[in-house]
């Protein structure tokens, strides 16, 4: 085939891919169901035309687009990468770290249960070896859910449901595909056969060792993209060739699934790339790959469409017999899944609760597609497999998807309908009937004051008007005629709009580049997460969710320890840092909520409703204002200079709107224009550099801040610094138990701590100390110390603090108060009378 047949051909295709979607749309059709029956078409036209010969047509080059042929080596190098490396980059892994036990469980134990269910029940009617059949198992054991997902979509089912499903979908392909490579070395003739020590063996290298590749590979994209920070083109061709280095090496230098490194290199991507890049670099890079997913996901599911006819080419009565035992096979195994261990989860409280009519969308949506007949392909293709293999192998995958596609893809929309799920819900409504009446209203008085400013005939307005109200009236009395909804409902639904606002505006944050991406996801995770909780839940639920966003989660747990144990404190200045632009622009956020409860939400739910969550709202504000106030105190000055950046930031931001007015007003030319877009580009460069937080430098702060230093000099101020030990700890953390051998005082610099002696309980806050009775009176500790809140304390050894002691007259003086306060004799050094 030449260059020009090639290009026509690729041409053809993309022609065809553009008329699908609208052609999907007008017949209510699956987007990839559609593909599917255009290229099997295709393909059922270059069988006629082989036969009947080019004259048919009269231009060779429309016989060559029909007998175009396609190797399973395209679908696995070329396509697949794409597609898994999109999917991976979108996914929403903090909100999916919520869920990693469903989605794991639901995936590779989907896999595993379809492959030996459909292996087992294949090889009672069939000739074929059983390890044959159980990689034909493995083969139609992956799912595309594409289309329920967009269904789910479009119906707002509940976002954790929709992102169990994707997320399980892209690991299935993942099990399935290591699976079919594991199977299929069974098959091959001239290949030794795995031993049981080998499978124990390789398949967790095969696994870990994608793992391994991916993850490396992605951190040194990540490294590179410092050097080209100028170029944001090329960071983003970048990321194009990623994907596939990453399957050559793993599958070709390194013998590890290809499929898994990619998918692996994705994730990493998805969470450390936005750190690495402009918010507008990281909008571009992502838009980018969705169109190459869109343009790989269509090119697959039409390319092996086309195949279609080829493998189902000798088919017979008998194969149509094992196609139906297949069905039957993955839908026992599917049902067991949903009915079976989803339940299981749901109630060890692991997953989300699932009602039926979602359960039977989940199975009646359950696809298979361009996957399972490129796996198919390829062992028709594959010389050492036996020639009866590869035809039942061929036909049955090929006759399952076209089973999957024909019959549960073109019913999925009227399933959906019988289940009602395409229905307003309950509290939708009525709401919707209000919704309308007050949009309706609004609109009336826009047009008034639209026709009045532009002084139309009164005629046409007056009829217009008439026309207008009639609708108004009816939009009323069905507003009135419907049953009046709770408070209750109403206040959740006034949260979840709130909510949704709240995510809105973080958006707009990030576009106006106030906020960073990393940021920026991790802000909507948490908004996402308080939507979902907040509809399940209600008011309780909003605040239990908010609060949440406020916890330190387990990555900063682990921060606090490497930095009191291992005095590693990279990863906690960074979190820190995270913390405090997260809770300052939380509060930004949250203050102009209230104009939306007043300006929207009052209008729609009622003067009493929207006072309510104002007070809900004003809660999270004082929360969230205690946390930042909390930060304050363990970082002095470190929130001022976030503060300082923010409004540079800001200020940056509204400096480029007026450049970008004053030139679409064509007030400065072109190249006035670009110069003063390049000198604003300098100065936010510098802007967005965050402030590094040097704990070293903070504790130098504390120390100074701390009442009982006050009076030291600078240089023995800075040796003491250098000398104690700044500890971070958690509500709840007992910091000194009975019994212990006194070794340290501790200072506490913020937060406090409860301190119980014989029963007796009493707290010690901000500039006080414990510990040092113990220690100077020679006694086994006789106290148990509990942090009750974060805390930092400054801790110093036994050996320091007397050496202190002897120097310092007001530490003295505080020593002896809090002894003769708990009737404790200590012993003071000689020299300090």
């Amino acid at each position: 085939m030449d260059v020009i047949s090639l290009v026509g051909i690729v041409a053809a295709l993309f022609i065809v891919i553009s008329l699908s979607e609208p052609l999907a749309d007008r017949t209510r059709l699956p987007y990839t169901v559609v593909l599917a029956l255009l290229g099997g078409l295709i393909g059922a036209g270059a069988i006629y035309l082989a036969e009947h010969g080019a004259d048919l047509l009269g231009w060779p080059l429309a016989v060559e687009i029909f007998e175009f042929s396609i190797r399973a080596n395209v679908f696995l190098y070329v396509l697949l990468p794409t597609l898994l490396f999109q999917v991976s980059l979108g996914l929403n892994l903090r909100r999916m770290a919520d869920d990693w036990v469903p989605i794991l469980v639901m995936a590779v134990l989907a896999v595993v249960v379809a492959t030996f269910t459909i292996g087992y029940a294949l090889t009672p009617f069939t000739t074929l070896p059983l390890v044959a059949c159980l990689m034909l198992g493995a083969i139609v054991a992956t799912t595309d859910p594409s289309a329920v997902v967009s269904i789910f979509r479009n119906i707002a089912a509940p976002q954790r449901l929709t992102r169990i499903v994707e997320g399980e979908s892209l690991l299935n392909d993942a099990a399935a595909i290591a699976l079919f490579g594991f199977f299929l070395t069974y098959v091959m003739l001239g290949v030794p056969n795995p031993t049981l020590r080998d499978a124990l063996v390789g398949f967790p290298v095969l696994i870990f060792g994608g793992i391994g590749t991916g993850w490396v590979l992605a951190r040194m994209c990540l490294a590179l993209f410092g050097l080209l920070g100028r170029f944001p083109l090329a960071q983003i061709s970048l990321t194009v060739a990623l994907p596939y280095v990453t399957y050559l090496v793993a599958d070709q230098l390194l013998g590890v699934s290809g499929v898994i490194a990619v998918v692996m290199a994705g994730m990493t991507l998805n969470y450390l790339g936005p750190g690495r890049l402009s918010p507008l670099n990281w909008s571009n890079l992502r838009e980018v790959w969705d169109v190459l997913a869109h343009w790989a996901g269509a090119l697959i599911f039409l390319l092996a469409a086309l195949l279609v006819p080829r493998l189902l080419g000798d088919i017979q009565l008998r194969d149509l017999a094992l196609i139906g035992v297949v069905v039957i096979a993955a839908t026992v195994a599917r049902l067991f899944m949903l009915y079976g261990v989803l339940p299981l989860l749901t109630a060890l409280r692991l997953s989300p609760r699932v009602d039926g009519p979602y359960r039977v969308a989940i199975l009646w949506g359950g696809l298979r597609g361009a996957v399972t007949l490129a796996l198919a392909l390829a062992v028709t293709e594959n010389a050492r497999v036996p020639a009866d293999i590869q035809r039942e192998v061929g036909i049955l995958a090929t006759g399952f998807t076209l089973f999957t596609l024909l019959v549960q893809g073109m019913t999925l929309r009227p399933v959906i309908s019988f289940l009602g799920l395409d229905r307003l819900s309950r509290l939708d409504r009525p709401l919707s009937n209000q919704v309308i009446a007050v949009a309706l209203q609004n609109v009336r008085e826009e047009v008034s004051d639209t026709t009045k400013r532009h002084e139309l005939t009164r005629a046409i307005v007056r009829s217009e008007a008439k026309r207008f109200a009639e609708r108004l009236d009816s939009a009323m009395e069905k507003a009135e005629a419907t049953d009046e909804i709770p408070d209750r409902d109403r206040i959740t639904l006034g949260l979840v709009a709130l909510a949704g606002r709240e995510r809105d505006m973080i958006l707009d944050a990030f576009r106006e580049q106030l906020i960073s991406a990393r940021l920026a996801e991790q802000m909507l995770s948490d908004a996402d997460r308080l939507i979902e909780r907040t509809r399940a839940g209600g008011r309780d639920a909003y605040r239990a969710a908010g609060r949440m966003s406020l916890a330190r989660g387990q990555w900063y747990r682990m921060a606090v320890f490497l930095h009191n144990r291992l005095l590693l404190s990279g990863l906690l200045a960074r979190l820190t840092a995270d913390r405090f632009e997260i809770l300052l622009n939380q509060r930004l956020i949250l203050r102009d909520l209230h104009g939306y409860i007043d300006g929207k939400i009052r209008r729609i739910h009622g003067r009493r409703v929207a006072e309510l969550l104002h007070e809900l709202l004003k809660r999270r504000e004082d929360e969230t204002g205690s946390a930042i106030e909390g930060l304050r105190l363990q970082y002095p000055g470190y929130a001022e200079e976030i503060e300082r950046r923010f409004i540079r930031r800001t200020s940056l931001r509204l400096e480029e709107r007026e450049y970008d007015i004053l030139h679409a007003d064509g007030l400065i030319g072109r190249e006035l224009y670009t110069t003063l877009e390049q000198e604003l580009a300098e100065r936010r460069k510098r802007a967005e550099a965050r402030p590094a937080l040097d704990l070293a430098v903070q504790k130098s702060e504390l120390v100074r801040q701390f009442p009982l230093f006050a009076d030291m000099d600078e240089d023995t101020r800075h040796q003491l610094a250098k000398a104690l030990r700044a500890r971070y700890v958690q509500p709840g953390d007992v910091l000194m138990r009975k019994g212990d051998t006194p070794r340290e005082v501790c200072f506490i610099a913020s937060g406090a701590v409860e301190v119980e002696t014989a029963g007796q309980k009493h707290k010690l806050g901000r500039g006080e100390m414990f510990g040092q009775l113990a220690l100077l009176a020679r006694q086994m500790r006789r106290t148990q110390v509990t942090a009750i809140s974060h805390s930092t304390l400054l801790v110093l050894d036994e050996t320091r603090f007397r050496n202190m002691l002897e120097r310092n007259e007001l530490l003295r003086s505080a020593v002896h108060g809090s002894a003769e306060k708990r009737g404790v004799k200590i012993s003071l050094p000689e020299n300090a009378s």
